[in-house]
């Protein structure tokens, strides 16, 4: 079996008129596969270089295969089973920022360069008001974007013309805004120029997205029958599902430099993306955290066991039903049709979607995927959805890093971690309720309000001592 890269395989050459910041799965089997097929159409001719946002990355393992893999897609699409396979092509170099500094900065003087992409998790989009020290790789993705962007300025004298089309992919509200608005509060940290900003504001082109796509990632159970299947011996190949959307904020600029709606697949440029951002982000997104520690604490690995399992799936059906559909304001046969679409996507049979790979980042996500629901639910009914709740104490006894003799692999950001040791080192479940409901400082609000703090610690003590199928069995009735 031949080794997969670009002398065994035919790729087409195309010049670097993208720069992605992100190497996951989710961008090589969504973004990059859009990309591929706009390439494909000839609506575009542009290649991409990779960025590792994180000093510890994958880039160095796309590099071997000369940026090629294979990428899956498995569903249901209009009431049939669908299978593909397909090499995608796009990805041309690939860089390491915390060791090729100056290789990551070249790029910002090159002619061709014209969009940058991101997907760098819900934390990766956040100011860090210590990273200001451009002389070597910044920590967070905005001080690497505002140094790339200052390098390009400086190297261009303020062209107006050498702007770029910035598109974050990061799962949170407005992110486009987000990123820019973080920008500019590091740059006004830092003491830059005004000319630099307004070249930054003005020549460069912002806009927030919605993506939607479930991606499983590197399928382990079948990979070496891919392999057979395609002939070639592959380490980076990506499943993902039929479905996939992506809306982006319309933006004459971007959608002249990536008209990633004219090569047939569902991607809309629309004057709004709320309505379309909280249907998916609550819905889909939501249900996917809350069900996550609830189901993996109950001896459960995966989405579809998840929905398919009686206690789990009618926890997730009540979830959706009373609590998130009553907080979005959508016609209710549009909000029915898309959760039991959304119920289909998660019993995909082609898909072993693994909840510890949901699990990344689980408090950040339960912050941005979750409490928006909570907030508008308390508005409407005044009091506090209880699924949420729930899923919040499974998710505290989840970062206690234990399933029976099992230790959990947990994976978050330092602080966080920090904070669950903080709250394990606690013996009285009151007491730990309390410690997690009021971390302000987590959650951007105080959520020990009513009887928040009774109810979860009820449900933390009923969870640690008889197990997360009883606690989940009485809380819902049975």
């Amino acid at each position: 079996m031949k080794d997969l890269n670009r002398s065994t395989f035919e790729a087409v050459d195309r010049p670097v008129k993208i720069l992605q910041f992100g190497e996951g799965n989710f961008l090589r089997a969504f973004v990059d596969w859009i990309l591929q097929n706009l390439n494909d159409a000839g609506v575009i001719n542009a290649g991409v270089a990779v960025v590792q946002p994180m000093p510890m990355g994958r880039v160095a393992d796309l590099e071997k295969q000369d940026g090629l893999y294979t990428l899956c897609l498995e569903g249901i699409d209009k009431g049939e089973k669908v299978q593909s396979k397909k090499i995608i092509d796009v990805l041309k170099d690939f860089i390491n920022p915390f060791e090729q500094y100056d290789k990551f900065l070249g790029y910002a003087k090159s002619e061709d360069l014209e969009i940058v992409i991101s997907n760098t998790t819900e934390a990766g989009i956040a100011l860090d008001e210590t990273d200001t020290d451009f002389t070597k790789c910044p920590k967070s993705f905005p001080g690497k974007l505002l140094s790339f962007l200052k390098t390009r300025y400086d190297h261009f004298n303020g062209d107006a013309t050498k702007g770029l089309a910035i598109i974050p992919c990061e799962l949170i509200d407005h992110n486009g805004d987000e990123l820019k608005r973080v920008m500019n509060e590091l740059a006004k940290i830092k003491g830059m120029d005004a000319a630099f900003i307004d070249w930054m504001n003005n020549a460069c082109h912002y806009t927030s997205t919605l993506v939607d796509r479930i991606v499983p990632g590197y399928p382990r159970d079948n990979a070496a029958q891919i392999c057979e299947e395609t002939g070639y011996q592959d380490n980076n190949i990506v499943k993902g599902e039929i479905f996939h959307l992506w809306v982006l904020q319309k933006e004459p600029f971007v959608q002249e430099k990536l008209p990633a709606d004219k090569s047939g697949l569902n991607v809309i440029f629309a004057d709004d993306i709320t309505p379309y951002k909280q249907r998916k982000v609550k819905i889909l997104n939501g249900t996917h955290t809350a069900i996550v520690p609830v189901a993996y604490m109950a001896g459960i690995d995966t989405v579809r066991e998840s929905v398919e399992d009686a206690d789990v799936g009618r926890f997730a059906a009540e979830l959706i039903n009373d609590e998130i559909k009553p907080t979005i304001d959508l016609p209710k046969d549009q909000m029915d049709a898309f959760a039991n679409s959304v119920v289909e996507r998660f019993k995909n049979p082609f898909i072993r979607h693994e909840l510890m790979s949901i699990a990344l980042n689980s408090t950040t996500k339960f912050r941005t995927r979750l409490l928006p629901t909570y907030n508008d639910y308390r508005k409407k009914f005044g009091k506090s959805p209880k699924h949420i709740l729930f899923s919040l104490a499974s998710l505290a006894v989840f970062y206690r890093g234990k399933r029976g003799d099992e230790d959990i692999k947990l994976a978050d950001d330092a602080k966080f971690l920090d904070f669950w040791k903080e709250v394990w080192a606690i013996s009285d479940f009151g007491e730990i309720a309390k410690k997690v409901l009021g971390a302000a400082d987590v959650w951007e609000q105080n959520l020990d309000e009513d009887d928040n703090a009774a109810l979860v610690a009820g449900y933390i003590e009923s969870i640690v001592k008889n197990g997360e199928r009883a606690a989940l069995k009485a809380f819902l009735g049975e």
